[in-house]
């Protein structure tokens, strides 16, 4: 614990930003279902969102690396403050638009910036603890923010301060917790038509998942609200789904590191599939089942995307693992952008249910596309399939973060008998900025 003492600053504004990004997504759903915005605009705040997170992914790291990490998260936090003020000053749904746009590019920086510093303050040996506290984090902080909502309820000024504030004080332990300013991250050098080539199915898969997860993310709200949920059930009815995709994700990675890990997305496919159908046809308005077939959902539906990465990752080369998984998420943020404006569109015609339909619908695409994959190519041979690692969409650094695991191979590549993986220069011989030190710092 105590080589990981100084990052606990960064680990808590992460926590901050993490709640305070989960606590927006759903609030603007149900505020805006309260301001009579019709299901497609809303939807539409969702695609304006992962447009600006993709932009933002894209440029951050140029940012960071003309201004330095202080000033970027700084001006970052405070546009995405702003912007929260702003979609209660002018309560309509343009602004709401545009305002979630900016969100996306902030939220997508901040992140970007903390992974970063991440990177830069952990010591090879300590990457698996980092990372296992930041899940737990992330998890944490989602899942709690949520009660927020009805704690503070959904009318009113407060509960957007509220949320102005929690991105304000994460400006707190970034700013006093460390004096020191790592140096800045390289560019990620993207190839998409390289990561395509690598796994047509995982790339196809991140852009499905995209698809169904921003969807669910958007409009879930909205769905359990026109079921009839009071506040405090949507909140439940959200935190289930992602403790479900939580406490799964690791049982089936394990399941794929043992067996054809394209067999392994295939059942987990069907099984997100037929929960999603399970909500659309059966659970109607009934509180207790669309409770626990949400939490089935979440289950199979949330570590499709680690599952599809872990795949693509059993075919590069050692040293495309930063590369191909930031391309990955690139994929994901396709799909994010088309799915909640397509979801929306599909509510407003044939109403609440529409959205497990839509997911359904992807899914069975999906499932097609596994089969033809599974056909057309054989499986990975078992000295090239390394070990799932669950992989956050937080920014495309946080491949670089997950690159070392223990016993130092990296996820999705294990170690070839007699040819050791290699790494990016950067990545083996960073030293640690000033004030965040490791003692475990190998040489």
């Amino acid at each position: 614990m105590h080589s990981l003492r100084p990052l606990i600053p960064i680990l808590l504004a992460a926590g901050i930003l993490l709640g305070g990004n989960g606590l927006q997504g759903t609030l603007i759903a149900l505020r805006g279902v309260q301001e009579g915005f019709p299901p497609a605009s809303i939807g539409f705040m969702g695609t304006a969102y992962f447009a600006g997170f993709l932009i933002g992914c894209l440029i951050i790291v140029r940012l960071i690396r003309s201004v330095g990490h202080i000033r970027c998260f700084s001006a970052l936090a405070a546009v995405a403050a702003c912007a929260t003020l702003v979609m209660i000053i002018s309560v309509d749904e343009f602004t709401w638009i545009g305002a979630r746009f900016v969100s996306g590019f902030c939220f997508a920086g901040l992140f970007t910036v903390v992974e970063a510093w991440l990177n830069s303050g952990v010591a090879n040996s300590d990457r698996a603890r980092v990372l296992a506290v930041y899940r737990i984090v992330d998890l944490g902080a989602v899942t709690g923010a949520q009660f927020l909502i009805p704690f503070f309820g959904t009318e009113g000024f407060t509960i957007f301060a509220v949320m102005a504030i929690m991105i304000t004080m994460s400006l707190v332990p970034v700013s006093l917790g460390d004096r020191s300013n790592p140096a800045a991250p390289p560019d990620i050098k993207l190839d998409l038509k390289r990561a395509w080539t690598i796994s047509p199915l995982a790339a196809l898969g991140c852009v499905a998942v995209g698809m169904t997860n921003s969807a669910f993310r958007t409009l879930s709200p909205i769905y359990a609200q026109n079921i009839g949920m009071s506040v405090a059930d949507v909140a439940t009815f959200v935190s289930m789904s992602i403790i479900g995709g939580a406490l799964i994700q690791y049982p089936l990675g394990y399941a794929s590191d043992r067996y054809d890990r394209r067999k392994v997305i295939l059942v987990t496919t069907t099984l997100a599939m037929g929960s999603a159908a399970a909500i659309g046809f059966l659970a109607g308005d009934s509180r207790m089942l669309n409770f626990a077939i949400i939490f089935v959902f979440g289950c199979f539906a949330m570590p499709l995307y680690s599952l599809s990465a872990a795949h693509a990752n059993d075919r590069a080369e050692s040293n495309e693992f930063v590369m191909l998984n930031a391309a990955l998420m690139l994929f994901y943020s396709f799909g994010a952008i088309a799915g909640p404006f397509t979801a929306a569109a599909a509510m407003e015609q044939y109403g609440p249910h529409a959205l497990f339909h839509f997911s359904t619908a992807v899914y069975v695409a999906f499932l097609a596309i596994i089969v033809w994959r599974m056909l057309v190519r054989g499986p990975a041979e078992d000295g090239e399939r390394g070990r799932f690692t669950a992989l956050l969409r937080t920014s495309t650094l946080f491949a670089r973060l997950a690159q070392w695991q223990t016993g130092g191979s990296r996820p999705g590549t294990q170690q070839k008998s007699g040819n050791a993986c290699t790494y990016e220069a950067e990545d083996l011989t960073r030293t640690p900025p000033t004030g965040m030190e490791t003692p475990n710092k190998r040489s």
